[in-house]
């Protein structure tokens, strides 16, 4: 998607370890606008599969996560990062390696939410090596749901997370896909 490259170009920055910040317009001070129109995006690529909710992983892919939900009509189911009190019943946990956090996290989704008959549709803001979308994907396996595909808006190809998950007959919709991320700027997929 044109428009998001130009902003990733325009406003994204790298920093060591190529660490690609997009918190400008995405994922600290968010856009709404944007992202907007990456859920129209989204909804063009998905809006046929009969979603009975979008998921995503707390914090970040909230806001995407939440207009995708409002633009699909369905609600918004997201996993935890550490269980609170008010969760009961059962659980759906799966353990990942957070590559933003450097240390191993368990995503947690209350049983009372996600059902076998559920059909859910993952969105994110960002992947690197695909490590919240594979909890999660596990997390839907899990209530016996099924997953009808993981909408990102940047990924980063050169990690491999979202070719692994390719690999896997997922369709994964990436609005973006960096190749190379340097100082002196981004190379994406075309």
């Amino acid at each position: 998607m044109q428009l998001l490259k130009d902003r990733i170009c325009s406003e994204g920055k790298v920093l060591p370890g190529s660490i690609v910040k997009v918190d400008g317009f995405l994922n600290h001070r968010v856009d709404v606008n944007l992202l907007r129109q990456l859920a129209k995006e989204f909804k063009a690529h998905f809006g046929d599969r009969e979603l009975t909710a979008i998921m995503t992983v707390e914090a970040s892919g909230i806001p995407l996560a939440t207009i995708c939900a409002e633009e699909m009509g369905v609600p918004l189911i997201f996993a935890k990062k550490a269980k609170s009190d008010n969760i009961e019943g059962g659980l759906f946990k799966s353990e990942i390696m957070s590559y933003t956090y450097s240390r191993k996290v368990t995503l947690i989704v209350s049983a009372e939410w996600l059902h076998k008959d559920d059909r859910i549709l993952i969105i994110d803001d960002f992947m690197a090596r695909g490590e919240a979308m594979r909890g999660l994907v596990d997390i839907i396996s899990q209530a016996g749901a099924e997953l009808v595909g993981i909408g990102i808006a940047v990924e980063k190809g050169f990690q491999g997370g979202g070719d692994r998950l390719r690999g896997m007959g997922i369709d994964l919709y990436s609005l973006a896909i960096i190749e190379e991320a340097t100082p002196a700027g981004f190379r994406f997929r075309e």
